[in-house]
């Protein structure tokens, strides 16, 4: 179990270093810069070149790179361009409505996925079997933010049930109910996708189990459908689905960052849009590395996860 901690601690201290990287010089070489950003882009190259030696941004690109490590270091994400804050002191509230939009979307999705796919594989080649494999193509096709649209569409504009962004009513109150109410919708649009994708594996997985012999065997015994399907089918079906969860995590940070923009929800995703229209060098390398840091840390509970339900992982 520690050899398996050890050897994909290290491949994620690899893949961060390298995705830190690839971030910060991609967007340093966008044209623009913060500057322009800050004072507008009609400001004279005199303030431009002077706010520009201001952030140190003057300074050659590798020297910046080395002074970034050398900050992170010691704790330090830098300050936002745009935010005038410290980083550090912004991502935390951020992260907090972004970790609580994703765990109750992907929370549901998994709840959701169970079902639909067990039902799937028992009801294989029946009308309901096949409603549901229409359910998780339809879905699974649609983009998040074409789902968040309609549902804005639909639930806030039409209908006047629920509020469209934002995590606060418009006259500013806030409190439990009011925060839940403005997390239905991007929830559910973030939950649709990935239960139709969750689901159509699960599905397959689970109509496998049921053509093996053992579930024949079980039948032939005279065991209950609810007990072969629960006591044998689901056990041995829901450990691939361990492991595609685990993979299917950086499109839940990709999915979240439409989301949260589509609804104006602020999350560690909207911030991120935002700061990339403003060129907020700081803000943006902090958050990729955040969200990678967190993408990892998943994949490293999904890993311990699958090698906790089977042992042949843990010697692979």
């Amino acid at each position: 179990m520690w050899s398996l901690i050890a050897r994909r601690l290290g491949t994620s201290v690899t893949s961060i270093v390298i995705l830190v990287t690839l971030v910060f010089f991609m967007i340093h070489a966008t044209p623009g810069g913060p500057a322009y950003s800050i004072l507008g882009m009609r400001s004279s190259p005199a303030a431009v070149a002077a706010l520009n030696h201001q952030m140190g941004l003057d300074k050659p690109l590798y020297v910046q790179y080395l002074t970034w490590w050398g900050h992170l270091f010691e704790g330090n994400l830098g300050y936002s361009f745009t935010q005038h804050a410290p980083v550090s002191s912004l991502l935390g509230s951020y992260l907090r409505n972004t970790l609580l939009l994703y765990a109750s979307a992907t929370l549901i999705a998994i709840l959701l996925s169970v079902l639909l796919g067990m039902l799937q594989g028992a009801l294989e080649r029946r009308a309901a079997g096949r409603l549901i494999g229409a359910f998780q193509l339809t879905f699974y096709a649609m983009p998040i933010f074409f789902v968040g649209g309609m549902l804005i569409l639909i639930f806030a504009i039409d209908l006047g049930w629920l509020p469209s962004g934002g995590i606060t009513a418009s006259d500013g109150s806030g409190g439990t109910l009011v925060y839940l109410r403005h997390m239905i919708l991007p929830g559910t649009a973030l939950a649709l996708p990935l239960t139709a994708g969750l689901s159509r594996y699960f599905g397959h997985s689970t109509r496998n189990e049921y053509r093996l012999d053992y579930v024949r065997t079980a039948r032939s015994r005279g065991l209950p459908p609810l007990r072969i399907a629960i006591g044998h089918v689901l056990r041995n079906a829901v450990r691939p689905l361990v492991t595609v969860i685990g993979m299917m995590l950086p499109y839940i940070f990709v999915g979240g960052v439409l989301t949260e923009s589509v609804f104006n929800y602020p999350g560690l995703g909207w911030l991120l849009w935002q700061s990339a229209l403003n060129q907020d060098y700081p803000t943006l390398t902090a958050i990729v590395l955040l969200i990678g840091l967190l993408t990892i840390f998943g994949n490293l509970i999904a890993d311990l996860a699958n090698s906790i339900l089977d042992v042949r992982v843990r010697y692979e």
